[in-house]
């Protein structure tokens, strides 16, 4: 195997797909990229046997062949290497050593067997449908927050998505909750979704993914089975095992009943937030919230720090004062787009519901805290 390749595709795509390499693990093979070269394309792919990460990009190809190459490492050579090089890689006769060539720097990088390198991405995915790469950004960054780091309740580590009915109109619904809020968002069922199943998609996949997409222009494919998902676009493919265990029934968490309903500015609601918040206990980071008319006024206090409080305008006519964690407010206040920020509660000890006032897509659900 021998390519030449610029040095600015081959770090962009190294830095793409290292992300699916786990830094700590025991088997060799998996710190490894995988590099194919044949018809002008170098192909890349990185694996932590839970998701792989592949990327394509163009190459000059003298003699195709594959192998693999400490991915970290390879990384790092490239990243030094001066702006605008030419970056040359030939595999030995014995396939156990690739050098590394730009200008004057020559490096040596022990490979490993390619047979040795596993692929995830094999095995049928029945299920295959497309959305547009605003729509994918938006359903996780609309979500995302609400996942679980609780390693003992695995099945809230990701993203639940689902084909759903709200008010007879089909939608493809993304859920996340870790116990003390929830999100909700959805969007109309794209085609080929109707018969989807039911799947969670892992913590560390949907980091990588939204990364990934940040830049991506047109429709993204997502393929899918009981056990898998696999995303393409641009040049990418992301493929990850969905996480093996049963969502709960969110539809249960999402109160039916709250009567008091006030709209806020959310900008200004989530600056207040921040301000007030300084002052707040370090662990509950717990702010009050007292609506009293036409004024909502938070509140915080701390035996170290002292007290601080903050006035805001409202749209609404109720009395009463709940407690909310800042971080958590400030989490789903920062997701609205739109000039006002519906809560609507019951009372201080049950759940809240907040929404972007003027876009339905979206649903919050906040625990409150004692204060």
């Amino acid at each position: 195997m021998k390519f030449t390749i610029d040095r600015a595709s081959l770090l962009r795509s190294l830095g793409h797909v290292q992300s699916a390499v786990e830094k700590r693990n025991t088997i060799p093979i998996l710190s490894n990229v995988l590099l194919k070269a044949e018809n002008a394309v170098l192909s890349l792919s990185t694996t932590d046997m839970d998701m792989e990460i592949n990327e394509s990009v163009a190459a000059t190809i003298a003699e195709p062949g594959a192998t693999t190459a400490p991915a970290a490492t390879l990384f790092d050579i490239v990243k030094k290497l001066p702006d605008d090089s030419e970056v040359e890689l030939t595999l030995d006769a014995s396939g156990n050593q690739m050098s590394v060539k730009a200008g004057r720097s020559n490096f040596k990088l022990s490979c490993l067997p390619v047979a040795d390198f596993p692929e995830l991405g094999q095995g049928d995915m029945p299920t295959s449908f497309s959305l547009p790469a605003n729509d994918l950004r938006a359903l996780i960054d609309r979500t995302r927050f609400a996942m679980s780091t609780e390693e003992t309740r695995y099945y809230l580590n990701g993203i639940y998505l689902h084909a759903a009915e709200n008010d007879g109109v089909k939608v493809l619904r993304a859920v996340a909750t870790d116990g003390h809020r929830l999100a909700r968002f959805e969007m109309p069922l794209p085609e080929g979704a109707e018969n989807m199943p039911g799947v969670i998609l892992p913590r560390k996949m949907v980091a990588e993914l939204r990364k990934l997409v940040d830049e991506a222009g047109d429709a993204i494919k997502i393929d899918l089975s009981e056990s898998k998902v696999r995303f393409t676009f641009d040049h990418i493919i992301v493929t990850s095992k969905l996480i093996d265990g049963t969502f709960p029934d969110y539809q249960r968490v999402i109160p039916q009943g709250n009567d008091k309903v006030i709209e806020v500015n959310p900008k200004a609601f989530s600056s207040a937030i921040d301000r007030v918040s300084i002052i707040s206990d370090g662990k509950s980071r717990a702010v009050k919230m007292t609506l009293n008319g036409k004024t909502m006024t938070l509140s915080a206090n701390s035996p170290e720090a002292g007290s601080a409080t903050e006035d805001l305008e409202i749209n609404g006519n109720d009395n009463m004062e709940i407690g909310f964690n800042a971080r958590y407010l400030m989490d789903i206040t920062s997701q609205i787009e739109g000039d006002g920020c519906r809560l609507t509660l019951a009372d201080p000890s049950s759940p809240t519901i907040i929404q972007d006032a003027g876009d339905a897509s979206s649903l919050y659900v906040l625990m409150p805290l004692r204060v």
